[in-house]
């Protein structure tokens, strides 16, 4: 079992590339995303893969639907043994609290994780589908909601963290990709969140990819991340 708040996406189009990358890595020092373009194209046999390698896979498949629906679709999640799963949390209470049932019933039993607003929505995206209120101020009510449906925890982007670790305590799990390293920045990027200021703000987890995977030497990628969350950079 990983001990290692990393967890490295593996956003790639096919089978073969996503196995080559995780031979490089180490399941001992970092966990796996699984989303879905991958999971589409390749399915449950590649999650049953990355288990067996000793992987804690991540389903990142953010399921919305009738309570019913998604509740099978959790307890088929926790069947093929991951370590943790994410549904939307504007399916509302029952679906949550349906998700919550079907896993705590289920011989293994993942995190589940809420997803809120999705970072690609602006104010003018919200109001078109009838939610009022900024970006920020629906996060906050979907994630009070979330927690009192018995979610694990939030995926949130870095620009949430404090708040939301202010407002929902140290025991909810804070899921935030968009995270890159201090080294890998480039060109006239002004704004990023490293790892280690993101595990400062409150952050259990990070979500990191191109960093690792697009790297030359993944593993020597993911231990330099590994330093600066040390405190050694």
């Amino acid at each position: 079992m990983s001990h290692s708040p990393i967890i490295v996406a593996l956003d790639f189009p096919s089978q073969a590339d996503a196995l080559a990358l995780v031979e490089r890595l180490d399941p001992s020092r970092c966990r796996l995303k699984v989303g879905k373009e991958l999971f589409t194209r390749s399915g449950p046999p590649l999650v049953e893969t990355l288990v067996a390698k000793g992987y804690e896979v991540f389903l990142d498949l953010k399921f919305h639907d009738i309570p019913n629906t998604v509740a099978g679709a959790c307890r088929a999640a926790a069947d093929l043994g991951v370590w943790m799963v994410n549904i939307h949390a504007t399916g509302g209470r029952r679906m949550m609290e349906a998700a919550r049932e079907a896993v705590d019933k289920s011989a293994h039993q993942p995190k589940l994780i809420a997803v809120s607003i999705l970072t690609s929505m602006a104010q003018q995206d919200l109001a078109e589908i009838g939610l009022s209120g900024s970006p920020a101020e629906n996060v906050q009510r979907l994630a009070r909601l979330a927690q009192q449906a018995g979610m694990d925890g939030l995926v949130c982007s870095p620009q949430e963290v404090t708040m939301l670790r202010e407002q929902l305590g140290t025991d909810f799990d804070l899921v935030t990709p968009g995270i890159r390293p201090a080294w890998s920045e480039k060109g006239d990027q002004t704004r990023i969140t490293t790892p280690a200021q993101a595990v400062a703000m409150g952050a259990t987890y990070l979500v990191i990819g191109r960093p690792i995977t697009a790297a030359p030497e993944p593993l020597e990628a993911l231990q330099r991340i590994e330093v600066e969350l040390a405190g050694k950079s």
